[in-house]
C-alpha cells in the first residue's frame, strides 16, 4: 500500500471535496468561510466559538449510555439509593436497605463533597466512568479504559432513560444540532433464553421460525414501553408543547437497535431477529447495529458468521436499515489478516448503508477498490475522531496509525462527524468539528458538506431533498425554484416536503444555514 505524502494528500482532498460539492461555493458560504478562516487564525478557542452555532444537522453515531456524563450517573445513583464501592469504583445495591461495610451511600457522598475525602472519591468515580485524566500505562490501554467504563456506571434504574435523552438533546440543541440517532439495547432476556434453549442451527430460516413460534417477538412490547415512557419523561422535562418549551424540544430523536456481538451465535441471532422484528413494528427504531469491541475473541472469530446472519435477515426484512461498526481496529490490535475484510463484508454481506468508524480501511484487501465501492454505493462512514484516538490511537495524517479521513474524502466517500460516546470521552460534537478543522485543514465548506451529508444519510423515512445523492447543489424539481429553507415554500414543494420526514429535516437544516450565514 503506497501512502501519499501528507501535504499532497491535503491538496488532493480539498480539490476532491470542491468537485464533490459542485465546485465554487455560493456567496453566503464564501462569506461565512472567510469569517471561519479569521476565527481559525485567532486559535482554537475562537474556532470553537465560531463552530458552536454552526448548524451540524445530525449525530448519527452515538450510544445512549455512553453519551451521559459521569456526574449524571452519580446523581441518579443517589436518587436510586445505591451504594458506592470505593475500591471497585462502581455502584452496588444496598443489602436490606443498607450499604455494607466499606461502602458509602451515593446520596451521602453527594451531600458530603465539601469534605476533601468525599470530593476525592467523587473525582475518582468520574475518572473511572470516563476518559478524564486517563494516561495509558503498562497493561492498561485507552481501549481497556474506554470499554471498562460501562461496567462501572451500570446499575441505575431504567426510569432515568428519559432524563438521559433530555441531557443528550439539550446538549445537542445548544450546538445547533437538530437530529440524533441513539443506539440502545432494549430488553432481550427472553430472546436470549430461547436462543440458548434451541441452540445454534445453520438453517437460519428454520431457527427463525422456531424462535418466533417460541414467542420471541413478545419482547417487542417491552421495547415500546421503555421508549414510550422515556419520551414522555423527556417531553415533560423540556415542557414540550407548552409556551415554556425548551429549545431541546426541536431536536428529533430516533433509535438504533443495538446487538451484542460478543455472545454465542444462538444469542446473537435471536437478539438480531428480535431487533429486526422491533424495527419493523416500532417507528421510533430506524435501524440496527452490532456493538461491543470488534477485537474481542467472539467478535473476531464469528464476524463472517454474523454478517451471514444479517445477509439472511435482510432478505426477510429488506426495509430495515443497517449501520455497522466495522473496521474499528488498528495495526497490532489483531493479527494482520484480521484487518483485511471487516468493512467489505459489512457492505457485501451485512448490507450496511453506513459504516461506523472504518479506521482500518487502508489495511483491507484492495483498499482502492473498496473505497470506490463505498463511494459508488453512497455508503456513508461515521467519523469519530476523539473516540478513534482514545481507543485505538488512530489520529493525524502520518504513520501507520494515521486516520483514513483524508482517503475517504479523496475517494468521494460520504462522511459525517459524530461523537460515539460523548459522555465517556468528555466531548461534544462541536469539539469534533473543531478537531476536524484543525487536524485535517478542513474549510467551512468542507464542514458544511459533512453536516449536509449526515442529514442525507439519516434513517428518517422519505425521499431526500436533493436531486442527486450526496450532491448538494440542486434540490428536487418540486423545490428547485424555492429559496432553500424558506418558511412558506410554494404548493408543489410543500406537498413534497409533507410526504418526506427526511426532506423536511433537510429543509430545516437549510433554514438554519441561511440564518447562521446571515450573521457574517
Amino acid at each position: 500500500m503506497r501512502l501519499l505524502p501528507s501535504l499532497l494528500l491535503v491538496v488532493l482532498v480539498s480539490t476532491a471535496a470542491s468537485a464533490q460539492s459542485g465546485g465554487a461555493a455560493d456567496p453566503h458560504t464564501l462569506r461565512t468561510g472567510r469569517a471561519f478562516e479569521a476565527a481559525r487564525k485567532q486559535g482554537s478557542l475562537a474556532l470553537h466559538n465560531f463552530l458552536v452555532g454552526m448548524p451540524k444537522g445530525a449525530d448519527l453515531h452515538v450510544h445512549l449510555s455512553g453519551a451521559v456524563y459521569a456526574e449524571s450517573w452519580i446523581r441518579a445513583a443517589g436518587e436510586d439509593g445505591l451504594c458506592i464501592d470505593p475500591a471497585a469504583l462502581d455502584f452496588a445495591k444496598p443489602v436490606s436497605g443498607k450499604c455494607v461495610k466499606g461502602e458509602i451511600a451515593a446520596a451521602d457522598l453527594l451531600n458530603q463533597t465539601q469534605a476533601p475525602a468525599a470530593q476525592g472519591l467523587y473525582d475518582k468515580l468520574i475518572n473511572a466512568f470516563s476518559m478524564r485524566s486517563f494516561v495509558a500505562y503498562q497493561g492498561w490501554s485507552g481501549h481497556d479504559q474506554f470499554f471498562s467504563t460501562f461496567d462501572h456506571f451500570g446499575g441505575t434504574d431504567k426510569r432515568h432513560t428519559g432524563e438521559w435523552i433530555d441531557e443528550i438533546v439539550s446538549r445537542a440543541a445548544a450546538q445547533n444540532e437538530q437530529y440524533v440517532e441513539l443506539m440502545d439495547t432494549p430488553p432481550f432476556g427472553h430472546a436470549a433464553e430461547l436462543g440458548h434453549t434451541l441452540g445454534w442451527n445453520t438453517n437460519m430460516a428454520d431457527l427463525r421460525k422456531k424462535l418466533l413460534d417460541g414467542g420471541l417477538d413478545e419482547e417487542v412490547s417491552a421495547a415500546k414501553e421503555r421508549i414510550d415512557s422515556a419520551l414522555v419523561l423527556r417531553d415533560k422535562l423540556e415542557h414540550c408543547s407548552t409556551p415554556e418549551a425548551a429549545p431541546a424540544c426541536k431536536v428529533q430523536v430516533r433509535f438504533i437497535y443495538q446487538i451484542l456481538r460478543g455472545a454465542p451465535p444462538e444469542q446473537v441471532f435471536a437478539q438480531t431477529l428480535l431487533g429486526f422484528e422491533a424495527i419493523s413494528k416500532l417507528p421510533e427504531f430506524v435501524g440496527i447495529n452490532f456493538v461491543q469491541p470488534e477485537d474481542g475473541h467472539i467478535s473476531m472469530t464469528d464476524y463472517t458468521l454474523q454478517m451471514h446472519m444479517l445477509d439472511y435477515l435482510h432478505s426477510v426484512y429488506p426495509s430495515v436499515h443497517i449501520t455497522l461498526h466495522a473496521g474499528e481496529l488498528a495495526p497490532g490490535m489483531v493479527p494482520p489478516e484480521g484487518l483485511r475484510f471487516h468493512i467489505r463484508q459489512a457492505v457485501d454481506l451485512g448490507h450496511a448503508e453506513r459504516i461506523g468508524h472504518g479506521v482500518d480501511v487502508m489495511y483491507e484487501d484492495n483498499p482502492e477498490a473498496l473505497l470506490k465501492e463505498l463511494a459508488t454505493k453512497h455508503i456513508m462512514v461515521e467519523i469519530n475522531l476523539t473516540s478513534n484516538d482514545g481507543i485505538l490511537g488512530i489520529k493525524g495524517l502520518t504513520g501507520e496509525h494515521a486516520h483514513p479521513l483524508p482517503y475517504y474524502r479523496k475517494a468521494g466517500v460520504p462522511v459525517a462527524l459524530s461523537t460515539d460516546d460523548e459522555g465517556v470521552s468528555r466531548i461534544d460534537l462541536t469539539h469534533e468539528y473543531t478537531r476536524a478543522a484543525e487536524e485535517y485543514s478542513l474549510s467551512y465548506a468542507d464542514l458544511k458538506q459533512m453536516a449536509r451529508t449526515g442529514m442525507e444519510h439519516d434513517f428518517l423515512p422519505g425521499k431526500s431533498l436533493w436531486a442527486q445523492a450526496d450532491k448538494f447543489t440542486a434540490p428536487v424539481s418540486a423545490c428547485r425554484t424555492q429559496v432553500l429553507g424558506a418558511e412558506k415554500p410554494a404548493a408543489a414543494c410543500k406537498t413534497f416536503l409533507d410526504s418526506s420526514e427526511k426532506a423536511t429535516a433537510q429543509w430545516e437544516q437549510e433554514r438554519r444555514f441561511r440564518e447562521f450565514e446571515a450573521k457574517w
